[in-house]
C-alpha cells in the first residue's frame, strides 16, 4: 500500500471509529497531512460523493440496523448518531431508506446500506491532466466575495459571476482571477478578483488580500472544461509526487475570452503546493 493510500485509509478509519461521537472532519484530515478544505476536494472525487453525504449515509446504515433488532428506541439511536431530534431524524432516515424508523423497527422495511469505503489509488484511475509546477511571486488581488458551502457551489458561484456583471462590478473588477479561500472546512470564501498593488484601497463591497509567494501547480483547461478541469486537479492531488497540497485556498486564473467560440477561451487552475515530508 503506498504512502497516499494508508494516509486515506487511516482518514477513512478515523470518520469509522467516531460515527457514533463528535466527529472532527479536521482531525480525519490531518490524518491524510492535508488542510480539511483540500481533504473535502480530494474525497469527493475519489470516492464520488461528499465526505459528509459519506458520514450521514453510513451513521444511517447503522442506525437501521440497530432499529431492525427491535429493541432499540428511536429516539436513542438518534441521539446516538448525531441528531438533536427524533423527528430530524425520522427525516433524514426516510431520505436514505425510503422507510420510516418505527417501519425498521417492525421489521418491514426495505433499508439501503452503504458499506465503509476503500480508496485504492492506482496508476490506471489517474486522469489524464497536463500540469506544469512552477514558483509564484506574491500576489495581492482586489475582490468581491461572497460565502459558499462546498456541497452546492458548482451550481452557486456561476450565478454570482453573473450577478456581478450584471450589476456593473466588471467595471470594477473585470475578472482576472476566481479565488476559493478556506472559512471553515465545509464553507469558503470565492472572490471574483484582479490583480491589484498592495497599496491600493478597496472601494465599498470589495477587500484586498495577499496571497504569499510559494509552489503551485498550474493546471491548463478551457472555459467549457473548467469544472471538469477542476475535478481532475482535485484527484490528481492524491497523486503528487514530492508535494502535496499546501494551503487552504485555490484559484482560477482567466485569460481575454475567445469572442468566437467562449467556451474555448482559456484559463488555468492553480493549487498551491507544500514539499511531502513524509
Amino acid at each position: 500500500m503506498n504512502t497516499r493510500m494508508k494516509e486515506m485509509q487511516d482518514a477513512l478509519a478515523f470518520i469509522e471509529q467516531n460515527l457514533t461521537g463528535e466527529l472532527s472532519i479536521k482531525e480525519a484530515a490531518a490524518r491524510a497531512h492535508v488542510s480539511e478544505f483540500h481533504f473535502r476536494h480530494i474525497f469527493t472525487e475519489l470516492c464520488g460523493l461528499t465526505v459528509g453525504e459519506y458520514i450521514r449515509n453510513r451513521r444511517l446504515t447503522l442506525a437501521a440496523r440497530e432499529l431492525s433488532g427491535g429493541a432499540a428506541r428511536v429516539v436513542d439511536v438518534a441521539v446516538k448518531y448525531g441528531y438533536d431530534s427524533p423527528d430530524s431524524f425520522a427525516k433524514a432516515f426516510e431520505r436514505f431508506h425510503g422507510s420510516t424508523p418505527s417501519a425498521a423497527k417492525k421489521g418491514n422495511a426495505k433499508l439501503r446500506s452503504l458499506a465503509p469505503l476503500e480508496i485504492h489509488l492506482l496508476p490506471k484511475d489517474r486522469a489524464v491532466t497536463e500540469y506544469e509546477i512552477t514558483e509564484k511571486a506574491a500576489l495581492t488581488l482586489l475582490g468581491r466575495k461572497r460565502k459558499f458551502d462546498l456541497e452546492d457551489s458548482l451550481d452557486k458561484i456561476p450565478a454570482f459571476w453573473s450577478e456581478h456583471q450584471a450589476d456593473g462590478g466588471n467595471s470594477i473588477v473585470s475578472g482576472m482571477y476566481g479565488l476559493c479561500i478556506d472559512s471553515d472546512g465545509q464553507q469558503f470564501d470565492y472572490y471574483i478578483a484582479d490583480a491589484c498593488t498592495p497599496e491600493k484601497k478597496a472601494p465599498e463591497g470589495y477587500e484586498t488580500i495577499t496571497l504569499p509567494a510559494g509552489t503551485w501547480a498550474v493546471f491548463p483547461c478551457t472555459l467549457g472544461t473548467l469544472q471538469a478541469a477542476t475535478a481532475n486537479m482535485w484527484k490528481e492531488a492524491a497523486f503528487l509526487a514530492e508535494y502535496r497540497p499546501g494551503r487552504s485556498y485555490n484559484i482560477e486564473r482567466y485569460f481575454p475570452p475567445c469572442r468566437e467560440h467562449p467556451e474555448n477561451s482559456y484559463c488555468e487552475l492553480w493549487l498551491p503546493l507544500q514539499k511531502d515530508k513524509i
